[in-house]
């Protein structure tokens, strides 16, 4: 029985770089954002919530990184009638907005970003970006 495995571990400085990039991103788009970047065991490694965004955004990009760090796949396709079963059970930790995405680098789930302000295509278009930005991080379509 093996005790111990080899981790990826996302470091502050690949959190930052995630950071900019969504933030590069949200200003082309003239569209501030709260943006949250957590590790895979959801915690917070960095956050803005850039002038303008919705002050309650800073949650829900939280509940969005969190979210997608733990079921490893991206928020807002979870179904309808399981949706709200998961936000009681978590006690509102999971949610099912759009805009939050694992953060997969050679096959692991390193983390997760949350982005919310927007609309829910702007959130993940943002968040894509910053994916995108991060050498050898999956990006979703």
């Amino acid at each position: 029985m093996i005790a111990t495995l080899a981790h990826l571990k996302l470091t502050h400085a690949g959190a930052l770089q995630l950071l900019s990039a969504a933030v590069d991103k949200a200003t082309a788009m003239n569209q501030p954002q709260c943006i949250a970047i957590v590790d895979d065991g959801c915690n917070l490694l960095a956050f803005i919530r850039m002038d303008g965004a919705k002050v309650l955004s800073e949650k829900s990009s939280l509940h969005k990184a969190m979210t997608a760090a733990s079921s490893r796949v991206p928020t807002g396709h979870t179904p309808a009638d399981v949706e709200t079963k998961l936000a009681l059970a978590t006690g509102g930790l999971v949610t099912n907005l759009k805009g939050g995405l694992p953060i997969i680098v050679a096959g692991h789930v390193v983390g997760g970003i949350g982005v919310g302000s927007g609309t829910g295509e702007q959130d993940r278009e943002v968040a894509n970006h910053a994916l995108a930005a991060l050498p050898g991080a999956r990006t979703f379509d």
